[in-house]
Formats: C-alpha cells, structure tokens, sequence
C-alpha cells in the first residue's frame, strides 16, 4: 500500500494550542476530521492518526517534542513507514510571509525555521515538500511573535486560513507536487495587516 505522511509543526500542551506557531497542528487536525481518521495515539514521540484516500494510507503527524527537535519524530516515523523524503509534507508557520499567504514547494532551505530545520537535519536532505502559511512579522520578536495568539482582527481568518491549507495538503496527497503548487501558491482573496546541544525549544 502507497503510504504519505503530513506533518503539523507545533508545540504540545494547552498553553500553545491557539498561538501562530501551532498553525501546522491545525491543518492536521482539519485533515484528521475530513479524512476521519483514526484516533490519535502516542508513537513516535508523536500523536499519530491514519486514514485512507483513493487506496492509500496517509498518516497525520503532530509531533510532540517541541518545535526544535520536531525532525526526531519524524525521522522516526518516516523510517517506521518506509516512507521517502518526498513523500513527507511538512506544514509550517512562516514569519516572512504575508498573514493568510500559503507557499508550497518541494524542496528548499529552512528559511530560519527551527522546526523545518530540524526536519531537514534528520532527514538528510532539502528535498523535502513544505507547505508555508504566512502568520506575517510585526515588531516584536521572533520568539514572542510566533508564540503569541491572533490578534482580533486576524481571527476571524483563521478557520478560512486552515481550510484553504488542509485543501492545498490534500492535492499534494491526490495530484502531486506540481498540480498542487499551480493549485496552492496563489494569493488568499484578503490579508489582513497583522499586527551547541540543543535542548527542546518553543520556536
């Protein structure tokens, strides 16, 4: 059976659940449910979930180690599976794009995402798809931006945000990387203005 992954990058607990830097776990949480997918369970040092689309298995990934060492998980389960790098789409936030701007692409660099970073450490290459959802850059910094929670004016957004993401994840998964990026990388009809070791890390 052809298996594919999508991963939500995050970070676990209530506390994170609602901020900028936890939009991956929303997309995944919006396939589970349209996929009706399996109850999460804990592996990996992730919550997984399955489903089956046209014949194959896809697996939801939020992995749970807190974003800067989000690449352990899923080399875990990419390894479990048997799945290739290109066959692993990753969902990330991203502080340089616009609010509500999506950007797919099938390989790249990080960009300064610690999360990405980690996956394309573990991984071993930058051939991995990524799917960015722009949460746009304010004055404040990184770390209290990305952990910070939508501001009035951008929430009612945010459910449209979510559907149009688990849309583009979903072409990936049925026509592949081109079709879904012609598809996917379009502007979004409003943006609103938006206001040595590692150890595991929130950004």
């Amino acid at each position: 059976m052809t298996t594919k992954i999508v991963v939500g990058l995050g970070n676990p607990g209530r506390e994170y659940a609602a901020t900028r830097h936890n939009l991956g776990f929303m997309v995944v949480e919006e396939l589970a449910r349209r996929l009706s997918a399996t109850t999460a369970r804990s592996r990996f040092r992730s919550e997984l979930a399955e489903a089956n689309l046209n014949g194959a298995r896809v697996v939801l990934v939020k992995p749970q180690t807190y974003m800067n060492l989000s690449g352990h998980a899923v080399r875990e389960v990419a390894h479990w599976y048997r799945v290739a790098a290109g066959d692993v789409l990753i969902v990330l936030d991203d502080l340089d794009l616009p609010f509500a701007t999506q950007r797919l692409r099938g390989s790249g660099s990080a960009g300064g995402h610690n999360g990405l970073s980690s996956v394309i450490e573990q991984l071993g290459t930058v051939e991995v798809p990524r799917l960015r959802i722009g949460i746009g850059r304010s004055a404040a910094i990184t770390r209290t931006q990305v952990l910070s929670r939508f501001t009035a004016e951008e929430a009612p957004a945010l459910p449209a945000i979510v559907e149009r993401s688990a849309d583009c994840c979903l072409f990936w998964l049925e026509e592949g990387i081109t079709t879904a990026m012609n598809l996917c990388n379009q502007k979004p009809p409003a943006e609103p203005t938006p206001s040595p070791e590692k150890k595991p890390s929130l950004e």
